[in-house]
C-alpha cells in the first residue's frame, strides 16, 4: 500500500502501511529483552509484570538477606545491620518496581502518540518517508546489542567506583568490615557489589539510554517542517498530544526521588545529618528530571513559535479586511442588505474570529504546562515525605496541620 493510498484512507490504515508505526515502543528491543522472552518473562509488556517485579529483586535482595543471616549481620553483629539499611531496602524493593512499572507506562502511552503525527497529518505527505525513516533509526538504536553491551561494560566499574568512594556509609557494615585503612568485604558485600548493585545500575542507566533514543527521535522531527495549526485548542499548534509522554515517566521520577530519599534516610538515622542538610541535592535532582523529562519536547518551539507568529500575521490581516468590512455594513452605512442585527450571522462570526485570534495569541512555545511541570514534580518530591517526621515530632507535626486548617 502506497503512502498516497494511506493518506487517502485515513489514519485506520497508517499501522496496515507502517506496521512500526503501530508497533513503536522505547522498551520492546535489546538483548534483555530477548532474553526476558525466552525465559517467558515477556512476551509483552503487559504480560508477567509482576513476575519480572518478583524475579528482578528476588535476585537483586533476596542473596543479601540470606548471607546476612548466615554472617550474623541480618539484625545485629554490626553498627549497621542488613535490616537497618533502609537505602538497600529502598531501592531494591521499591525503585527497581517503579522503574519495571514505568516500562509498561511509557509503551503503552507511546503506542499512541507517536501515530498522532500522521493521524492528524502533521506530517506532510512529502516528508512521511523522513518520517518513517526517523522511526526505524529510533528502533534499530533501541535494538542494538552494541549499546546495551557498551551500558554495561560501564555500569561495572562506575558502579564500584560510586559506592567505595562516595555512597558508602564511613562504618562496618553488613556488607563491608573495616580493619585498621581498610575495608574488607563480606560475601554479601561480594553479592552487593558486582550482581545487584550492577543490575540496579543497569536498569536506570538504560533508562537514560531510551530518553535519549526518544529525544533524539523527536529532534529528528523537529526537523520536519509540519504542518502546525494555529487556531488549534491545544494552544501549541496541535502538537500538545505530545505532553502525554511526560505523564508515563512519572513512575521513573519516583524511583529517582525514592532513591536519593533512601540514601538521605541512612545518613539521618546512622550518621545524625538532617534533612535540611540536603535541600541542594533535592532541588538539583528536580531539576535534572524536569530536564531529563521535559527537555526533548522544547525541540518543537522553534515551529510552534513560527507558526504563531504567522497565526498573528494571517489572521491579524483576515481580520482587518473583515473589521473594515464589518464596521462599513453595520456602523457606517443604513444599507444592511436587508439584514437585521438580531441573529445576524456577521456578529457571530464576528466573535469566532475574536476566539480565534485570542487562541493564536495563547499558543504556547513548548507541547506542555503548568500542571505537567507540577504533576511531575510532586512525583519526584512525595518520597521524601516521610522524612519530614525526623526535623518534627509526629506530635508536633499534626497541631501544626490541624492549626493550619482550623
Amino acid at each position: 500500500m502506497s503512502d498516497s493510498r494511506n493518506t487517502a484512507s485515513g489514519a485506520s490504515a497508517t499501522p496496515l502501511a507502517w506496521p512500526e508505526l503501530e508497533n513503536f515502543s522505547l522498551v520492546l528491543g535489546g538483548p534483555l529483552y530477548q532474553l526476558f522472552r525466552k525465559v517467558r518473562l515477556e512476551e509483552r509488556v503487559e504480560d508477567h509484570l509482576l513476575r519480572r517485579i518478583v524475579v528482578i529483586c528476588g535476585i537483586i535482595w533476596l542473596p543479601l538477606l540470606l548471607f546476612c543471616l548466615i554472617e550474623g549481620t541480618l539484625v545485629e553483629g554490626v553498627p549497621i545491620p542488613f535490616i537497618g539499611d533502609i537505602e538497600t531496602h529502598v531501592r531494591f524493593l521499591i525503585v527497581v518496581p517503579l522503574v519495571i512499572l514505568a516500562e509498561l507506562l511509557v509503551h503503552l502511552r507511546m503506542r499512541a502518540i507517536v501515530p498522532q503525527f500522521i493521524e492528524r497529518q502533521i506530517v506532510p505527505e512529502a516528508a512521511r518517508e523522513r518520517f518513517r525513516a526517523a522511526i526505524a533509526a529510533a528502533l534499530r538504536l533501541r535494538n542494538s546489542v552494541a549499546a546495551e553491551l557498551l551500558l554495561i561494560a560501564i555500569i561495572f566499574p562506575l558502579a564500584y567506583y560510586l559506592r567505595s568512594n562516595y555512597l558508602a556509609l564511613e562504618t562496618p557494615t553488613w556488607y563491608s568490615r573495616i580493619e585498621g585503612d581498610s575495608a574488607t568485604a563480606t560475601r554479601a558485600g561480594l553479592w552487593f557489589v558486582w550482581v545487584s548493585n550492577p543490575i540496579f545500575q543497569f536498569l536506570l542507566v538504560r533508562w537514560y539510554f531510551r530518553l535519549f533514543i526518544w529525544g533524539r527521535f523527536l529532534w529528528q522531527v523537529s526537523r520536519i517542517e509540519l504542518v502546525l495549526i494555529p487556531t488549534h485548542p491545544d494552544r501549541n499548534g496541535g502538537l500538545g498530544f505530545l505532553g502525554a509522554s511526560a505523564y508515563a515517566l512519572s513512575p521513573l521520577l519516583a524511583a529517582h526521588g525514592a532513591a536519593m530519599a533512601g540514601f538521605i534516610a541512612n545518613r539521618i538515622f546512622h550518621k545524625g545529618a538532617s534533612l535540611a542538610q540536603f535541600k541542594l541535592e533535592i532541588v538539583l535532582l528536580v531539576a535534572f528530571l524536569m530536564l531529563l523529562v521535559l527537555g526533548p519536547l522544547c525541540v518543537f518551539a522553534p515551529q510552534i513559535l513560527a507558526a504563531k507568529r504567522k497565526g498573528l500575521r494571517e489572521y491579524g490581516s483576515f481580520a482587518a479586511e473583515y473589521m473594515r468590512e464589518f464596521d462599513r455594513r453595520w456602523l457606517r452605512t443604513a444599507d444592511r442588505d436587508g439584514a437585521t442585527m438580531l441573529g445576524a450571522a456577521d456578529i457571530q462570526s464576528l466573535a469566532d474570529l475574536g476566539n480565534a485570534f485570542g487562541v493564536i495569541r495563547e499558543m504556547k512555545a513548548v507541547p506542555f504546562g503548568r500542571d505537567t511541570f507540577l504533576q511531575l514534580t510532586v512525583a519526584t518530591v512525595v518520597p521524601f515525605v516521610p522524612l519530614l517526621f525526623t526535623m518534627f515530632p509526629l506530635e508536633e507535626m499534626l497541631n501544626r496541620i490541624i492549626g493550619a486548617v482550623f
